[in-house]
């Protein structure tokens, strides 16, 4: 009995045994199972990530392609220019040689002009020292012509009073002039030009003749009177007189040697009466006195540059100043500077 037992238990351990073992099995195969299934999840999706990426692959493959495209025509353009360029690179490169070529040219020539140069410079030198020898002289001569040009400015100065006082002396006749028309003017007529005393040939002659009218010598002697009064008694018009004159004019009719006569005679003939008066003794103009004859030489004209007889028949009486004919060149000369 304890042997059945036994048996049956063994039995039993068995089944019970395999049992664990099937279920072992079984647990081992769902496990394995649940790997192979997990495993094919992973890899689906690892799957699906990598077409994904593939797909993002190939989409920036194909803008790569396009981008290789570009690049490609891009190349081709660059290509066609640089081909360009290179002809033109040719171009130039034979500009330059001929360039160089021209250039040692000039090379030759500039070392052909620095030996000019050289010369030149060397006679430059000397140039210069020779300007620097010109140019001290030069500034002594500027030194000698500054004391020049000051001693020129004294004398241009001692000129211009000289000419002043030259001035005042040639200015003397217009001084006398119109001192004998300030003193005389409201009582007898003064020629403005020479400061002359005129009458009428009718008034002291009768017609041809050269015998004074009685009538005329009172007249004749107040007005010389006068004017001599005028010339004798101012101090600085009377150490100027020279002459006192007396001449005779006449008109043109006749021959000119008759009326030279009779133009003498008529002022030789005032004269002598002149010389009578007391003024002519009181103040000592008897050597001052001297008469001419003009005959006709001096006519006085009318407005329309026609002689005028009747004012043409005339005696006059005026004055000249001592020196007179060097103060009318001296006049001249200053009126033409």
């Amino acid at each position: 009995m304890r042997f059945k037992n036994n048996k049956k238990e063994d039995t039993t351990n068995f089944w019970v045994s395999y049992a664990d073992l099937m279920a072992g099995l079984l647990f081992v195969f769902i496990l394995l199972i649940g790997a192979i299934v997990t495993k094919s999840i992973i890899l689906k999706n690892n799957l699906l990530s990598t077409e994904n990426r593939a797909q993002k692959t190939k989409t920036i493959l194909q803008l790569k392609n396009d981008e290789i495209q570009e690049l490609k025509a891009l190349l081709f353009k660059k290509n066609t220019q640089l081909s360009s360029f290179s002809n033109k690179i040719v171009v130039l490169q034979s500009i330059i040689n001929d360039a160089n070529a021209s250039l040692l040219e000039k090379e030759k020539s500039l070392e052909d002009y620095k030996g000019k140069v050289l010369v030149l410079s060397n006679e430059l030198n000397e140039k210069k020292n020779a300007v620097a020898l010109k140019d001290e002289e030069l500034l002594k001569l500027l030194n000698t012509l500054g004391e020049k040009e000051t001693r020129y400015d004294r004398l241009v100065a001692q000129m211009q009073k000289t000419k002043e006082k030259i001035k005042n002396l040639t200015g003397i006749r217009i001084k006398v002039i119109s001192e004998l028309k300030r003193i005389l003017g409201k009582k007898i007529e003064i020629d403005s030009r020479n400061g002359s005393l005129r009458f009428s040939s009718s008034i002291l002659f009768d017609v041809g003749k050269s015998i004074l009218k009685k009538g005329a010598k009172k007249e004749l002697k107040k007005v010389f009177t006068q004017y001599i009064s005028a010339l004798m008694d101012n101090a600085d018009i009377k150490g100027h007189i020279d002459k006192i004159i007396i001449e005779g004019h006449t008109d043109s009719d006749g021959a000119f040697l008759y009326n030279l006569e009779l133009s003498q005679k008529r002022a030789y003939e005032v004269m002598n009466y002149l010389l009578s008066l007391d003024i002519v003794k009181t103040d000592h103009i008897k050597s001052l006195m001297i008469a001419s004859g003009r005959s006709y030489l001096d006519p006085i004209l009318d407005k329309n540059g026609k002689e005028d007889k009747e004012a043409s028949r005339r005696i006059e009486i005026k004055f000249s100043l001592k020196n007179q004919s060097a103060m009318k060149e001296i006049e001249r000369i200053l009126d033409e500077k």
